[in-house]
């Protein structure tokens, strides 16, 4: 490659996201679905105005991808994949903006090696990947009308025709942002913070032009609040309870706090979340000085201090990635950072490339190895199984979740249950319901036997299955069997169990034959599918 230039910048940019984009293509079409896109599949083919827990764009586009190119991994991913390619160009296109090219060719090359972006937002079937080009389109709307060089007297050009136009892009762009996950109130609130923190900024507070912007986006969200005035608000409250104590009394866990930030410097690799999270407090420093800073500092600080600071008192689990808009941002001003420190004196040249080198060597080969892994499963010794078993205590290898568990299918055909129009399929966890409804190609309706059957509950109605056999498949479940499932049953027998297998058997399923489906004669009103089987919404009062 030929040094980098700011006439070449953007050439050597498209260059990186065509290659990306290649090579994601064969990573989204040979790994398998991981528990969350198995669990967001059935949404596709089930079209409606929002969902339990995620607005609607990702499964609409998922719908569209599958109608393109087939239901496989390739064809519910391809969506994603297609819309990083926007993201990637978008940061350049920014990042450029507010500093040089050169910064943004940097900024882009860091967000494609950090392991939480290159490949589970640009790859996987999740809301991420829309949010994240709709977030970045937006932004790139509002730059040009008030952080951009030249918008300190934006005051004068407020009633331009552009300026209109703008405000117009913003508000369809955010509107898009809001079809695909809720962590657009921090895109609303980040730049409400800007502009009240910014004297020069601050006549846009009585400028029309950001109420048609909310006004729009809300005529967008329609659908979405539609669903939920229908459904008891129930996707509202089931987010919002995720930042509450969920009942308990009061309690800090510095445990989960320490979890979160160990969580999010893994996902991001510890070697590029330092350098970002010290761009947080440069960016705060230089936000009096600088309307670039300024802005990378309120969109940036808002979603990675709030999702830190709630696990404090709510259990967040491993959602590290929910800080994941925050860090985007601080990617722009550590492409500057990086450009700054390579036109330096030879000692920061020198060490700022030899961190380059190893980021790209760590990246490329751990992505290649572990999915190839992930497919395979060759790394038998000293792999992800020896490290989960020698810190955890659990021998299971993480990665087999990243595989398609088509041993269920194959026992399924064997059985004559996928041609038996009077079997359903279930299973006790709402994440397993995923990985069977994935393998099965949504070709069965499918219930959730636990109290937290999430979106399952609103894709498949169990009063129409009253009368028929289940096929019951279990992760070492069988309390949950006996409690939440054997009441609904004449009987329940258990099957031999069905092996997983990868590099030889590696995860073993058990099965059960459940006969004659029908209302439980004990109220159970905690588990949704009875409350639907007397006629009541499955949450809700």
């Amino acid at each position: 490659m030929k040094k980098l230039t700011e006439a070449n910048a953007a050439k050597y940019t498209l260059i990186l996201i065509v290659l990306t984009f290649v090579a994601r293509c064969f990573i989204a079409a040979y790994t398998g679905l991981g528990n969350g896109e198995s669990y967001y599949f059935r949404g596709s083919l089930h079209l409606d105005a929002s969902y339990f827990d995620q607005p609607p764009l990702f499964f609409w586009l998922g719908a569209i991808s599958i109608k393109i190119f087939g239901l496989t991994n390739f064809g519910i991913r391809f969506a994603s994949v297609l819309l990083f390619v926007g993201t990637s160009w978008l940061l350049f296109l920014i990042t450029r903006k507010l500093f040089n090219a050169k910064a943004g060719f940097w900024a882009v090359i860091i967000m494609n090696l950090s392991a939480l972006y290159t490949v589970a937002i640009a790859c996987w079937y999740q809301p991420d990947a829309p949010l994240m080009f709709f977030w970045l389109l937006a932004t790139w709307f509002i730059i040009q009308l008030m952080v951009a060089p030249g918008t300190e007297n934006s005051e004068a050009t407020r009633n331009s025709r552009k300026i209109w136009l703008l405000w117009l892009a913003v508000g369809l762009s955010m509107g898009l942002a809001t079809l695909s996950k809720y962590h657009v109130l921090f895109l609303f609130a980040g730049v409400f913070m800007y502009i009240a923190t910014n004297k020069s900024q601050r006549h846009w507070l009585w400028h029309p032009g950001p109420y048609i912007a909310i006004l729009i986006t809300l005529l967008m969200a329609s659908p979405i609040i539609w669903w939920n005035y229908n459904n008891n608000w129930v996707s509202f409250v089931f987010q919002g309870s995720r930042a509450g104590v969920n009942g308990e009394h009061f309690k800090l866990h510095f445990d989960w706090f320490f979890r979160s930030i160990g969580g999010q410097a893994a996902f991001l690799l510890p070697w590029i979340w330092l350098p970002t999270i010290r761009q947080l407090f440069i960016s705060f420093k230089s936000r009096n000085q600088s309307l670039a800073y300024s802005f990378i500092f309120w969109m940036a600080i808002l979603p990675i201090v709030f999702f830190t600071i709630v696990t404090l008192w709510s259990d967040l689990q491993f959602h590290f990635h929910w800080q994941a808009p925050g860090y985007m941002m601080l990617f722009i001003a550590l492409g500057y950072s990086i450009d700054t420190a390579l036109n330096n004196h030879l000692a920061t040249y020198k060490l700022t490339r030899r961190w380059l080198n190893f980021s790209v060597y760590f990246t490329v080969i751990t992505i290649s190895v572990l999915s190839l892994h992930m497919v395979t499963g060759f790394w038998t010794s000293y792999g992800p199984k020896w490290v989960v078993h020698k810190f955890h205590g659990d021998n299971l290898d993480p990665t087999i979740q990243g595989i398609d568990y088509e041993d269920i299918n194959t026992r399924f055909e064997k059985e004559g249950w996928m041609k038996n129009p009077k079997v359903f399929a279930a299973s006790t966890r709402w994440w397993l319901s995923g990985k069977i409804d994935w393998v099965l190609r949504g070709k069965k309706d499918i219930l959730v036997f636990d109290p937290d059957p999430r979106n399952l509950a609103f894709l498949v109605d169990p009063k129409t299955l009253i009368g028929s056999d289940a096929i019951i498949i279990g992760d070492h479940h069988e309390g949950n069997i006996d409690k939440n499932a054997k009441p609904f049953f004449d009987s329940i027998t258990q099957l031999p169990d069905v092996q997983i297998i990868r590099n030889g058997p590696e995860y073993t399923l058990q099965v059960y034959y459940c006969k004659n489906f029908h209302l439980s004669k004990t109220k159970r009103m905690d588990l949704p599918l009875y409350r639907q089987l007397i006629g009541l919404p499955p949450f809700g009062k």
